[in-house]
């Protein structure tokens, strides 16, 4: 690797690093912003375009595909041409796709505008966990990492009561027409605020894109459309079990090649020599599945089955969001002292416990109150693992694998999203049909919520779908109890 600047030894401190931080926050919120809204927006898209659950679903997929497949490059793409260039060409792509968006009529139309909002993403997140990596000492990038953790917990609250309010007062469109002045404001925030930072030259390693992205597709799809097609004949000679294989034999071709090519691969494997970033990729790849799945049917089952509007759904957020804000400064400052296993294993424990109780609460006659109690220990579980899993994956590796280590460990929690939704898709698809309800369907008399007769048996195959991401989180709590203590000498012991 030829180096065109000098690359930095040790964090650039010449000036306060928390302006460039908070400016870096304002994209990385709108990115989860949006993710969140569209869970809220999904019963409202499928009546406007009179589409199924699986292909509004889409609406979702497409977006964390094509935010997951790129990062892993976008990464790269930051160290060679510098993470705050990369942060402002993405932010200007995911502000214009987000017009796109609002402005575009057909489902087909919108899944497109999706893949392309994806991609503007997936060209930001890596840079802002890089910056964080590169302008903040080890000793204090707990507390950074906290402040990058707790912008997810506002995000879940302010993401679905905005768009609950937009989606009742003015329409799904303005759910991503929001995005298009705070988008113009984080560019400003970051042209001005984020410093400029050492570039390192880099071979693109194309070949391992091709393989990684087909091999995403094939198998997304053959997950998530496999119940449309009875899991038999797609067309042809291609079926959807052969569709899935295919996907998985080109994703092992993809990872022989990272072994394989000794230029520069995309994945450099030598970083998984690391435990911690080991263990910390499976972790975070649970918490993207079970965020990204658990949003679908609890937000069809706020509004069809108990009728409340939008932005009444998005509210049973909000002792979810409370907990994780109210306790992120907290869990920021033993996340530079204290044992990572300890806090990320509460915290996985207390969201596995939270889903399944809410699992057992999801019924036609429920009180609002006992949605609430597991909505609020899902918050502390939150609280305990995004910014601890962060800072554990990233702590042990050497500033010049900065870029190349954010890059995979974005990569693996959007795959993990991504799997996440078609996963969900397939449940919701199964469960309903089991209760012998069709995948479309439309509330009476213009209200939110669906006829009586079918509350019930459309509750049940909600609540049995909120059981797979707490199935798939107890991977994540396994991963967790396997952290070691970080080996960086200003890791406070305690």
């Amino acid at each position: 690797m030829t180096q065109t600047h000098q690359p930095a030894d040790h964090p650039t401190e010449e000036k306060d690093p928390w302006p460039a931080l908070f400016a870096l926050c304002l994209g990385f919120f709108m990115i989860l912003v949006d993710s969140t809204i569209v869970s809220v927006a999904t019963p409202a898209i499928i009546e406007d375009f009179d589409a199924e659950v699986n292909t509004v679903v889409w609406v979702t997929s497409a977006y964390l595909l094509a935010y997951a497949v790129p990062v892993l490059i976008t990464g790269r793409l930051g160290d060679r041409y510098g993470p705050k260039k990369l942060y402002l060409a993405g932010l200007t792509v995911f502000t214009l796709a987000s017009l796109w968006c609002g402005l575009t009529s057909t489902i087909e139309g919108l899944i497109l505008a999706r893949v392309v909002q994806g991609l503007g993403a997936s060209m930001m997140t890596p840079q802002t966990m890089a910056i964080i990596t590169r302008i903040f000492p080890a000793v204090r990038r707990g507390k950074a990492m906290a402040l990058w953790g707790a912008t997810a917990g506002v995000a879940t609250l302010v993401g679905p009561i905005l768009g609950g309010v937009l989606v009742d007062a003015l329409g799904w469109e303005w759910i991503f027409f929001i995005n298009v002045p705070v988008g113009i404001l984080g560019f400003v925030l970051a042209w001005r605020l984020v410093p400029t930072l050492s570039t390192n030259t880099h071979r693109f390693d194309w070949l391992g894109v091709a393989l990684s992205g087909a091999g995403m597709f094939l198998l997304v799809f053959g997950i998530q459309e496999g119940d449309q097609y009875d899991w038999g004949t797609i067309t042809g000679q291609v079926t959807v079990w052969r569709m899935i294989i295919l996907g998985l034999v080109v994703l092992a071709a993809f990872f022989a090649w990272q072994h394989y090519n000794r230029k520069e691969p995309l994945v450099p494997l030598a970083l998984f020599r690391d435990r911690n970033f080991s263990l910390a990729n499976i972790a975070i790849s649970t918490m993207g599945f079970a965020i990204t799945g658990m949003a679908i049917p609890l937000m069809l089952y706020a509004q069809l089955v108990r009728g409340l509007s939008p932005t009444e759904a998005a509210l049973l957020l909000v002792p979810m969001a409370l907990m994780s804000i109210g306790l992120a400064r907290y869990v920021g400052g033993l996340t530079d002292s204290v044992h990572p296993r300890l806090i990320t294993g509460f915290g996985f424990t207390a969201i596995v416990l939270s889903l399944v109780w809410l699992s057992a609460v999801m019924t036609a006659d429920s009180a609002t109150w006992e949605i609430l109690l597991p909505m609020a220990l899902l918050g502390i579980g939150n609280a305990g693992i995004w910014a601890p899993v962060s800072a554990t994956a990233t702590r042990n590796l050497p500033l010049h694998q900065a870029g190349a280590g954010a890059g995979v460990y974005n990569a693996t929690r959007q795959v993990g999203a991504v799997l996440g939704a078609a996963g969900i898709a397939v449940l919701i698809d199964s469960r309903l049909a089991a209760q012998g309800l069709p995948t479309s369907f439309t509330p009476e008399g213009g209200a939110s919520r669906l006829p009586a007769a079918v509350q019930g048996p459309f509750a049940e195959a909600m609540s049995q779908a909120m059981l797979l991401p707490a199935a798939i989180l107890v991977l994540g709590l396994l991963a967790s109890l396997l952290f070691e203590r970080p080996q960086h000498d200003g890791f406070v012991r305690r």
